[in-house]
């Protein structure tokens, strides 16, 4: 099995080579944050090992993935954050029918965190006592008397929902709301660990930061679907003033989206697609190899494949 799989992607390689294949056959969009980016490799080599395909990978934030999927340009998006992309969903898989759903799931956590060493220190364990002045000004880093609080990288759906959670909490008046990219913010965090000083931030699962550090999740009001208005600024122009979440995250779930016209024009590259299962623990492993062992995307994506042949196996039949 293994030897017809280096034969087919021998001979991918060498239409490639002699220009036989003027464009890739399956393009993957790649949003900004390690699992996606490990999961799209994953996919790049089960494609291009089984089937023999040429796999393209482009940059590209949720809202364009997802439109390129419907126009034809993009064909796979690796890890969609349900509810946190309930609108792109709704437009293209709901009520477009242009962009499929594989149904398997990983469960993720979001929230927000402090360091075991900041709760116990100022004594907070609930996300109201970011409220108070006293406490927030702890978290200030800049000397301007306001401190700072890590709600996600711009461009993140998730990153919006903060800021209207942080406005339904009232922790947006004694908190600058800071957007930065991920790799910075954890390194503020290892930062912050390393030195004792207090940090407060968006933490969510899977993710690697629970394994390097001891984190206390801020204790908040469970999920209430009739207090959870949400609105992102493609749907509503008003979006922040118009909603509303005080109350904690629905636990998401991460799911491969691919474009219907694949089971069309690559029908076995939607077939498998349909049926790839990820673990929590699995992704997790993935960002840990990726960001803490510092494995390159690519190295990463052929000793995933490599070490999970039999479930691939599975996935092909």
């Amino acid at each position: 099995m293994k030897l017809m799989k280096r034969a087919i992607a021998t001979v991918a390689t060498i239409f490639m080579m002699t220009g036989t294949v003027q464009a890739a056959d399956v393009v993957i969009g790649v949003p900004n944050w390690p699992s996606v980016q490990a999961t799209a490799y994953i996919l790049k080599v089960i494609l291009e090992d089984n089937l023999g395909l040429e796999v393209e990978l482009q940059n590209g934030t949720n809202p364009v993935v997802f439109e390129a999927m419907d126009k034809g340009s993009m064909h796979v998006h690796p890890e969609v954050w349900l509810p946190n992309q309930a609108n792109l969903f709704a437009t293209y898989v709901e009520e477009k029918g242009t962009v499929k759903l594989n149904e398997y799931g990983v469960t993720a956590f979001q929230g927000i965190c402090a360091t075991k060493h900041t709760a116990d220190t100022l004594g907070i364990s609930k996300i109201t006592d970011l409220t108070d002045p006293s406490v927030a000004s702890q978290f200030d880093t800049n000397g301007d008397g306001k401190g700072e609080i890590w709600i996600g990288t711009t461009g993140w759906a998730s990153t919006n929902i903060e800021k209207i959670r942080a406005k339904s909490y009232g922790y947006d008046q004694t908190l600058e709301l800071s957007e930065m990219d991920e790799t910075l913010a954890m390194a503020n965090l290892d930062a912050a660990v390393q030195q004792q000083k207090p940090f407060v931030f968006f933490c969510y699962t899977p993710h690697h930061m629970f394994e390097l550090h001891d984190l206390v999740v801020l204790e908040e009001p469970a999920h209430d679907p009739a207090k959870w208005v949400v609105f992102q600024p493609t749907d509503d122009p008003n979006w922040l003033e118009n909603s509303t979440a005080g109350v904690a995250w629905k636990d998401a779930t991460l799911h491969i989206h691919y474009a219907s016209a694949l089971e069309e024009s690559q029908p076995e590259a939607a077939e498998i697609l349909s049926k790839i299962q990820f673990t929590t623990d699995q992704v997790s492993s993935m960002v840990y190899s990726l960001i803490v062992d510092k494995m390159t995307l690519p190295d990463l994506g052929r000793s995933w494949v490599d070490a999970n042949s039999a479930a691939i196996d599975e996935w092909l039949r």
